[in-house]
Order: structure tokens, then sequence, then C-alpha cells
């Protein structure tokens, strides 16, 4: 198992606190849900490991699709610009669907995600980010469910990553600007 201190990264959410707010964002879904269905689509790579652990947390019967949008390339800066890479794989007209990200900053992402599936018509349409960050929104919108709200920091673990590393980390860390190896 890979170790934070290894890394000399500072942990700003530790696994425990991760699992706990997980599985109370799960019985607000569950709650939510009324006993319906549910579709959860995870956007690639970054919401993998959240995915799996909230759909765990979450008592409805659920499938899963993924997408997969590139904003952010190999840096820590976001291009501006969405591109679908994965669209659906199912239809999600008349169903509940839930939006399944690890960070919501700019908004772009999920603004562009929002107006792609509602064309669809699904029955309902939420979002769940595990990380919120309000303060570098572009884009007007907020998710349904949010794990934490964050300042702008650049983290990693947890599914996120730097130029595809460190998502397998148990933590949510930070990097530091000069830190990348």
């Amino acid at each position: 198992m890979l170790t934070v201190t290894n890394r000399d990264l500072e942990v700003l959410y530790t696994r425990e606190q991760i699992g706990t707010r997980v599985a109370e964002m799960g019985l607000q879904i569950t709650q939510d849900l009324k006993g319906e269905k549910l579709v959860m689509v995870g956007v690639l790579k970054g919401a993998a490991i959240f995915l799996a652990d909230l759909a765990r947390a979450v008592d409805a019967e659920a499938t899963f699709d993924f997408v997969a949008v590139s904003s952010y390339g190999k840096g820590q800066r976001s291009s501006g610009a969405v591109k679908l890479i994965k669209d659906l794989d199912q239809s999600i007209e008349g169903k509940n669907v839930l939006i399944v990200e690890d960070i919501l900053d700019t908004g772009l992402t999920l603004s562009y995600l929002r107006k792609l599936f509602l064309q669809q018509h699904p029955r309902s349409l939420r979002i769940a980010t595990l990380l919120d960050k309000p303060s570098r929104r572009i884009e007007k919108i907020d998710a349904d469910y949010v794990g934490f709200s964050i300042p702008n920091l650049f983290v990693i673990g947890y599914g996120m990553d730097y130029a595809e590393r460190y998502r397998n980390l148990p933590d949510i860390c930070l990097m530091s600007p000069e830190h990348p190896e």
C-alpha cells in the first residue's frame, strides 16, 4: 500500500473522513430516491473510486454507466474547452440519473454534461461531487450532493491525479505547484 508520508504530501482528508462523508451522501441519495431505480454515471477517470464507494452506500437498485471528458490534459490548469471522449452506453430517457464527479471546479464539465444529458429527457438528473471548489466557478452550476467544499487547492488521490499519477492514494492530498516529480 502506498503511504502518503513517503511522498511528503499533506493530507487534506483521510480515507476515514472520506468514508464517513460518502456514507452520509449515500444515505441522503437513498432517502431522495424513495425506492426508485437509479443510473449512476461516473465521469472517468477521476470519479471511478468515488463512484464505487458511493454506489455501495446507496440502498437502491442501481446501474452504472460512464462518460469520459477532457478539459485538463496533463497539467494542473483547465484548458477551458470540454471534449467528450466516451459517451453513455445506454439510454437515460425516463430514468433517474446521478452524475458522479470527483471535483466541481469551474463548472464547465458538469454544465456541458448536464446540457447533454437533459437532451435525452431523463426522469430526474442530479449531481454528486466529492469535492466542490466554488471560488473557481465560471459556469453557474451547483451539485445536489457535495462531499466537501474546499478552497482553490490542487488535490490528488482517491481517484484524482496529476498527469495520471497518484490516483491510487487512499487519502485526498494537496499537491503544491513545486511538488511534481
